[in-house]
């Protein structure tokens, strides 16, 4: 299925408990999961202190009927929760319409069990497009291009920083994410973004949605 999930935390957990009762593969189409930069990340990262994410697009003339949250950054939320797996203590978020009546532009900053912060950006009015990722740990930090399929580590040694770029098989992530739910299939094995993710990535970008309604 497509992000998000659903329209609703309850339609999604409804889907979930359907696809369990049924023993059928439910995968969410959370992309970026599936994108060679983020499996690079993935064997780097230990203990992520502080990330920041931004997701920015010119105008796209669809998906007006929701906010940039659930548009866009509903993406980075879930790599996050993928990455950090804790519990989120707190959220504070923030957003404006511009060009609809729903934010356009939005920043949520996550605050989780055991240290890790969050600093997500998605903007729809844009001039460029930008698809990046950076996460700081005690040792190096990251800088990922979703968009670019390429990246640097930069970490210190003595007093000295140094930088390397990461090596990135470049791929498809769309081919990636449908080989990878046939293989599921196939083998009777969990999806790589199983419904129980998808619909946390949506409760987390309803309730940020929610916060940035309240302040508006």
């Amino acid at each position: 299925m497509e992000k998000p999930i659903a329209r609703s935390a309850a339609e999604a957990r409804e889907l979930v408990e359907l696809a369990r009762k049924h023993a059928r593969v439910l995968q969410i189409g959370h992309i970026e999961r599936f994108n060679p930069v983020l499996r690079e990340l993935e064997k780097k990262l230990n203990r992520p202190r502080f990330i920041e994410a931004h997701r920015l697009s010119p105008f796209p003339n669809r998906s007006i009927d929701i906010g940039v949250v659930l548009d866009l950054m509903i993406h980075d939320l879930e790599v996050i929760l993928h990455l950090v797996r804790a519990p989120i203590e707190s959220i504070d978020a923030v957003g404006v319409p511009v060009l609809t009546p729903r934010e356009d532009i939005a920043n949520a900053r996550i605050r989780f069990a055991g240290g890790c912060v969050a600093n997500v950006t998605a903007s729809r009015i844009s001039p460029e497009r930008m698809r990046k990722i950076r996460v700081f740990q005690e040792d190096c930090y990251l800088s990922l291009d979703y968009q670019e399929q390429a990246g640097q580590i930069h970490w210190r040694d003595g007093m000295e920083i140094h930088r390397a770029e990461v090596a990135v098989e470049r791929d498809e992530p769309l081919k990636l994410e449908l080989e990878s739910f046939v293989e599921s299939v196939a083998r009777g094995t969990d999806p790589a973004v199983s419904g129980q993710q998808g619909a946390a990535a949506l409760e987390l970008a309803l309730e940020i949605t929610r916060l940035v309604g309240e302040r508006g």
